[in-house]
């Protein structure tokens, strides 16, 4: 049984959502402001977070950035706010989905599982050697990945869902992650971005064009020595982009 925290403060809203999913089998907690919502996270351990925007003692995307710096949990965004530049920003500050209110209830279901079900993919590799269950991909010459200058290699778990780099273990979104393990596995080759669409969307996920550009530019942060020139992945203009 899967369990879903909403951090809502509509209790019209909350409670149509907790009634539809709890009626789908979901367990369903709800919370009405972020503090609340933020301590219920590791009591309650949730498989996937609903979010509400405008919560009445926080920025729901500060919440957000807050629970992607500690947690990979699925987080979808619920909102009033429709504008394209709110979507773009909900992205950027982690979430991995968007939903603007009113919504399908049976539309957000599917989400719901489409998230849930693209987490706990690689959950079920645990039967696997752990050897089948990383990627490894070196971006420097072997002869430059010592202890002293530290791993210049990045590794991707895909049982833990992990990302190490230089070393040290950094948090992405599911999104990101996806995107990730697709530059890992094909170095050189050119992805557009309907290629990189097709990897990250699930089924009645919203996913745009300039979604893919905002995962690229949140992974260059995290992988790049310079985001702003970066060496590792390579803008192909006109296309799309590769991993060197």
């Amino acid at each position: 049984m899967y369990k879903v925290l909403m951090i809502e403060d509509d209790a019209m809203i909350g409670d149509m959502v907790s009634m539809y999913l709890g009626e789908e089998g979901f367990t369903v907690m709800r919370k009405e402001n972020g503090q609340d919502g933020a301590e219920a996270i590791y009591k309650f351990a949730p498989d996937i977070i609903l979010l509400d925007l405008m919560l009445p003692d926080m920025d729901g995307l500060e919440l957000c950035r807050r629970v992607r710096q500690t947690s990979g949990v699925p987080i979808m965004i619920v909102s009033m706010k429709n504008k394209v530049v709110e979507r773009v920003n909900a992205l950027g500050a982690g979430a991995d989905d968007y939903m603007c209110k009113p919504f399908s209830m049976h539309e957000m279901s599917a989400r719901v599982h489409a998230l849930i079900r693209r987490s706990n993919t690689y959950q079920k590799k645990s039967d696997f050697p752990a050897v089948q269950s990383i990627a490894v991909m070196e971006v420097q010459p072997k002869a430059a990945v010592t202890k002293k200058d530290g791993d210049k290699s990045i590794m991707l778990n895909l049982h833990t869902r992990s990302m190490l780099v230089r070393g040290q273990i950094v948090e992405t979104t599911y999104s990101e992650f996806e995107i990730m393990k697709c530059f890992v596995n094909n170095p050189g080759r050119v992805f557009s971005r309907e290629d990189l669409l097709q990897t990250v969307r699930g089924f009645d996920s919203y996913v745009t064009d300039r979604a893919i550009d905002v995962h690229i530019a949140n992974l260059r942060k995290k992988i790049e020595d310079n985001p702003k020139e970066p060496q590792r992945i390579r803008t192909v203009w006109g296309v799309g982009y590769k991993y060197m």
